[in-house]
């Protein structure tokens, strides 16, 4: 999957996203950590990225696609932030040395579609975590894919940017394709511009991501829902997770 023309509206699909809920949930439980080393996988454009480096912590972007990069890197230097930034794939994540936390929020880990790609993940985090580091990330869940997404349409009327979004079953139990269609407005043609886009996300039960990252070497510190710290219900939506490297 490559975001190309989607990195330039990324931030507009997302202006009403509750990154500081994200914060609070990552801050809660990484105060207690001896150091102050993130690394944010997955970061996009930088929003969250750029709000852990605002409230003191030393982080690290990194993230497959080399437009959201330089969106990131274009916003944390008008912002006054240096921040190193990374592309890399989070399947295979290499070199970077290794952190007290690591983070993949904003349900990015739900874009791999195999399970051997969230177990590779899982492995490749746990290799750039010092010992007692936290991997903390949410995903969505089993009831949102299958109550809120599927057969479900989102649209947005806006003079910069519109949007379709429909959303259907996927080819595999926890899938979900994500139909885009955008209308960007042009300044130099004064014309709107039609583009499309296809994205495909999968979720798994919290037991099953509990067992790969036990695999993997890590333990379940928490295991909560919806930016809370209580335990998921039957109809949450985004599930979170907090393990510790042993």
């Amino acid at each position: 999957m490559t975001y190309e023309r989607f990195a330039y509206v990324y931030d507009f699909l997302m202006q009403d996203v509750p990154y500081e809920r994200w914060l609070a949930f990552f801050e809660r439980h990484a105060k207690s950590l001896p150091g102050k080393k993130v690394l944010d996988v997955a970061c996009g454009t930088g929003e969250f990225t750029w709000r852990l480096k605002e409230t003191g912590w030393d982080v690290t972007g990194v993230d497959l696609s080399e437009d959201m990069l330089m969106v990131a890197q274009q916003k944390a230097a008008e912002r006054g932030k240096k921040i190193p930034w990374f592309q890399q794939d989070m399947r295979m994540l290499e070199g970077l040395g290794t952190f007290d936390a690591v983070t993949i929020f904003c349900d990015s880990l739900n874009y791999l579609l195999k399970e051997e790609e969230v177990k590779d993940t899982f492995r490749h985090v746990y290799d750039h975590l010092q010992a007692g580091g936290l991997f903390l990330f949410d995903v969505h869940s089993l009831y949102k894919m299958e109550h809120i997404f599927k057969d479900g349409t989102f649209t947005s009327v806006d003079e910069e940017v519109s949007y379709i979004w429909n959303c259907f079953d996927g080819d595999a139990e926890g899938m979900v394709e994500h139909e885009l269609t955008f209308f960007a407005f042009d300044q130099a043609s004064g014309q709107y511009e039609r583009f499309d886009e296809l994205h495909y996300q999968r979720t798994y039960a919290p037991e099953q991501y509990a067992d790969w990252l036990e695999q993997a070497g890590f333990e379940i510190v928490r295991l909560a829902a919806d930016f809370t710290d209580n335990p998921p219900q039957q109809d949450s939506q985004r599930i979170f997770f907090v393990a510790r490297k042993g």
